[in-house]
C-alpha cells in the first residue's frame, strides 16, 4: 500500500535516496514552420535508449544552501517504510528565476519515483497532493520545467492540463553534456 506524506527537511537524506532516472527512448525534436513565423511543433523521434540520472542535478540536502525554502513544500511516497517517490513545490523565493517575478505561482521543483515503482500511479498521487496544497496556499499557477528528452514527463504534465508557455533551445548550452537539450516550461492553471 502506498501512502503519501507531507514531510519536512528532516527527511531530506531519505528523500535523496529515491532515484530520479529518466528512461530515454525518444525525444521531442523542435520543428519551426517558416522559420518559426508559422509556428513551432514537436515531433517525437526515437533515439538510442539511455538513462539520464537527474538526481545529480537535484539533491534535497542541497536546497537550503541555494534558497530560502520557507515557502517550499515536500512530499514523499512510501510503500510500508520504503521511500518510493518524492516531490517538491517551491513558492515565491528570492533568486528563484522559474517564477519570472510572479507572486501567485509555485514551481514543481522536483518529482521522482523509484524505478521499480514507475507506472503505478505514484507520481499522480504525489502530484495530486502537491496540487491540493498549492491551491490551499492560494497559488493560481504551477510552473513546471522539463526537457525535450523526457517525453514521459511531458505527456504526464499535458495530461494534468498544463500547457507549454516557453521553449528555450539555449537554456543548457553552457552545461557539458546537456548542450542539445531543449527546456520546455509548462504552466498549469490552478484557479
Amino acid at each position: 500500500m502506498i501512502t503519501i506524506k507531507k514531510v519536512d527537511k528532516s527527511f531530506f537524506e531519505l528523500y535523496d535516496t529515491v532515484p530520479q532516472n529518466v528512461d530515454v527512448r525518444s525525444e521531442l525534436k523542435l520543428k519551426r514552420i517558416d522559420g518559426g513565423f508559422g509556428g513551432i511543433t514537436f515531433e517525437e523521434v526515437p533515439v538510442t535508449p539511455y538513462v539520464k540520472d537527474l538526481s545529480k542535478y537535484e539533491r534535497a540536502t542541497e536546497f537550503e544552501k541555494q534558497f530560502d525554502i520557507s515557502t517550499w513544500h515536500f512530499f514523499m511516497a512510501f510503500e510500508d517504510d520504503k521511500a518510493v517517490g518524492a516531490l517538491t513545490i517551491a513558492g515565491p523565493t528570492p533568486n528563484l528565476y522559474m517564477l519570472f517575478g510572479m507572486k501567485d505561482a509555485c514551481v514543481l521543483w522536483d518529482i521522482r519515483v523509484d524505478d521499480e515503482h514507475k507506472h503505478q500511479g505514484i507520481g499522480q498521487k504525489l502530484f495530486d497532493e502537491a496540487k491540493s496544497v498549492a491551491i490551499a496556499e492560494g497559488y493560481n499557477k504551477m510552473i513546471i520545467e522539463c526537457q525535450n528528452n523526457n517525453v514521459t514527463a511531458c505527456r504526464f504534465y499535458r495530461k494534468q492540463g498544463a500547457v507549454i508557455t516557453k521553449i528555450d533551445t539555449n537554456a543548457y548550452c553552457s552545461e557539458p553534456g546537456l548542450e542539445n537539450e531543449i527546456q520546455v516550461i509548462w504552466t498549469l492553471e490552478l484557479a
